[in-house]
C-alpha cells in the first residue's frame, strides 16, 4: 500500500506492473497521508490475516506515521510485546537537489525505537533477500533504500526465492590494516577508498570493508572480530555525525573492544546541517571516497603503523 504504487508503478518505479499482475485489492493506491498509511498497516498487520509492505515515496515523510510505528506498531493497549510483521520501505539520502524536505538519512531515528529492525541495503542481491526476509519476519521492519542504488548498474540478482537474513553483516573486501564499516550508498564509496589506498605506491594500506546490512539487529561480531584484527575502526555514514548511528557502533567497540584498538576510532560523517537545494553546497555536505580515504590513511599513519 502507499501513494501512486497502482498504474503509475511508484515514484522510483519499485512497483511496476505489479497492480496487473496482483490487482487492486492487494496493491493499494492510498491517500497523501502518511498518517493514514501508517494506521492501515498497523491494523492491517494486527489482524494477523495479511503482511502489509508499506511504500512511503520519500522516508522523510515517515515522520508523520512516528505514532503509528513507535506507538503501536510493537505495542498493545496494555504494553505487552505483540506479533506485527509490517515492512515500511522507500527511498532515503540526498545528492539529487531535493533539498532538505527530501534528503535526509534517518536511520537513526528508528534504531532508537525498541522492536524495530531497520535494514539498509547496498546492492540489488541483497535488497531481494533482505527484503524477502523483512516480510517473513514478525516484527516490524524498516527497509531503507538510499535513491542512488535505484541507479547503480544492472548486476545479477538470482531468480526464484531466497533470504538474506536480517543481522548479518557481509564482509565486501578483505584487509588487514584497517576495518571500515559503511552503509548504504556508503558502501560504494568506502569500495572505491579501499581500492585507491590498495593502490598506494608508498605504504600501501590494506582496508576491510564491511556492509552491516541491518543497523538493527547488528552483527557485532563480524564486526569485533574484524576490528581485533586490524586494530583500528573507521565508521561511514551519509547522516549527520550528531546523533548518527556511527555513534553507536563505536560505543559498542569502545566497550568490547577498546584493548585492541591502537588508534582513535574515527566517524566519516555528512553535515550536521540541512542539506542545501544548491549542487555544489550539497556535495559539500555528503562524504564521499576522497574523505573515507582520508581517514583511514590518518588512522594507520599513527606512531606504531611501521612497526
Amino acid at each position: 500500500m502507499g501513494e501512486d504504487i497502482g498504474e503509475m508503478g511508484g515514484v522510483f518505479q519499485c512497483t511496476a506492473g505489479l497492480s496487473s499482475e496482483f490487482g487492486a485489492r492487494r496493491v493499494i493506491e492510498t491517500p497523501i497521508s502518511e498518517a493514514c498509511i501508517g494506521g492501515c498497516a498497523v491494523g492491517a498487520a494486527a489482524t494477523g490475516l495479511v503482511v502489509p509492505i508499506v511504500e512511503v515515496q520519500i522516508m522523510d515523510m515517515v515522520p508523520l506515521m512516528m505514532e503509528k510505528v513507535v506507538n503501536q506498531a510493537q505495542r498493545d493497549a496494555e504494553g505487552r510485546s505483540v506479533s506485527m510483521p509490517i515492512v515500511i520501505r522507500g527511498p532515503q539520502g540526498g545528492g539529487h537537489r531535493l533539498s532538505a524536505q527530501h534528503s535526509q538519512s534517518l536511520e537513526a531515528w528508528f534504531t532508537a525505537v525498541p522492536g524495530l529492525k531497520v535494514v539498509m541495503p547496498s546492492t540489488p542481491h541483497d535488497a531481494k533477500g533482505l527484503l524477502l526476509a523483512a516480510v517473513r519476519d514478525p516484527n516490524p521492519v524498516i527497509f531503507l533504500e538510499h535513491k542512488n542504488l535505484y541507479q547503480l548498474p544492472r548486476s545479477h540478482v538470482p531468480d526464484g526465492d531466497y533470504e538474506v537474513p536480517l543481522g548479518v553483516a557481509s564482509i565486501l573486501r578483505e584487509g588487514t590494516d584497517v576495518t571500515l564499516v559503511a552503509t548504504s550508498n556508503m558502501v560504494h564509496e568506502a569500495l572505491k577508498a579501499a581500492g585507491r589506498l590498495a593502490a598506494r605506491k608508498e605504504q600501501p594500506v590494506s582496508v576491510e570493508v564491511i556492509d552491516p546490512r541491518t543497523l538493527w539487529p547488528l552483527d557485532e561480531a563480524t564486526i569485533l572480530d574484524s576490528v581485533q584484527r586490524t586494530s583500528r575502526l573507521v565508521i561511514a555514514h551519509e547522516a549527520p555525525r550528531r546523533g548518527g548511528w556511527g555513534g553507536e557502533l563505536l560505543s559498542v567497540v569502545q566497550e568490547k573492544a577498546f584493548d585492541y584498538l591502537d588508534a582513535p576510532i574515527t566517524i566519516v560523517a555528512g553535515r550536521d546541517c540541512p542539506l542545501p537545494y544548491n549542487a555544489a553546497l550539497e556535495k559539500a555536505c555528503i562524504p564521499g571516497a576522497a574523505q573515507i580515504a582520508e581517514a583511514c590513511l590518518a588512522v594507520v599513519q599513527r606512531p606504531g603503523f611501521d612497526q
